[in-house]
């Protein structure tokens, strides 16, 4: 692996503050969005993550001027999901600033979507959210099962098959979120990171269950490119970026 493994902090956002909970529950308050932003910047974060989590018609310009200001004050890359359905939301995010957008639920309930985003505007600007679960369907032959609004409902669909489908749809990337992790800071789910890897070609980033720097090597061993992580960073100490970047280099990875 020649890439340098990129450590990305999350931002969940709902109504203008970033908010934290335990598989996608029980959130609480962790801080001011446009403030952790630059603190996570100053800290050596490779990109950012901005999650509209409730994306309710009431809280999205919300979410744009949010983008905005960030954009503003942080010169490293911004990737920002949540309630994007249409090109037109993308092309309104990468306006305001962003310089990805992640896509989860309306690509699953009308994946034309995903080729008429990447026509648009290349594939290097679209983020495919998998948010998954595990699951004893027998109906699903990779044991995970993707989710749809905020992890709430179950598609029915398998993740692995979703996930190659996607890819070659021309995603750029996949978000790969384990619902089961979420929040617990016990560790990234290994397997379906594998299970992902083997499926597809594009870029991984790892997200759910970081607790502990040691934590992040598993998940890039497992076939992640780069690594998201919300809890560690928010209620973490302030060098935790740095933590985790030398934990990465000491199990032999290249990093910034």
């Amino acid at each position: 692996m020649s890439v340098a493994i990129r450590v990305i902090p999350c931002l969940d956002v709902d109504a203008g503050r970033v908010v934290k909970g335990v598989n996608f529950e029980g959130l609480r308050d962790a801080g001011d969005p446009v403030e952790l932003a630059k603190r996570y910047n100053a800290a050596g974060a490779d990109e950012l993550t901005f999650l509209d989590v409730t994306a309710s018609s009431g809280n999205r310009e919300t979410t744009f001027d949010v983008v905005r200001t960030t954009a503003e004050e942080v010169f490293i890359p911004l990737t920002v999901g949540g309630g994007v359905r249409t090109a037109d939301d993308v092309d309104r995010l990468l306006r305001a600033g962003a310089d990805k957008a992640s896509i989860n639920t309306a690509a699953v309930e009308r994946p034309d979507v995903i080729r008429e985003i990447t026509h648009r505007f290349g594939s290097q600007v679209l983020v495919l959210s998998v948010d998954a679960r595990r699951t004893t369907d027998p109906t699903l032959a990779s044991g995970f099962e993707v989710t749809t609004h905020g992890g709430r409902n179950g598609s029915g669909r398998d993740a692995v098959a979703w996930a190659r489908e996607a890819a070659e749809s021309g995603v750029g990337e996949i978000l790969l979120n384990s619902i089961d992790a979420d929040g617990t800071k016990e560790g990234f789910d290994v397997e379906m990171i594998a299970a992902i890897r083997a499926a597809v070609n594009v870029p991984i980033i790892a997200s759910g269950g970081a607790g502990a720097p040691e934590h992040f090597p598993a998940a890039i061993a497992a076939g992640a490119d780069a690594v998201l992580a919300a809890s560690i960073f928010h209620f973490g100490p302030v060098d935790m970026i740095a933590r985790v970047k030398q934990a990465i280099k000491e199990a032999g990875y290249p990093v910034r």
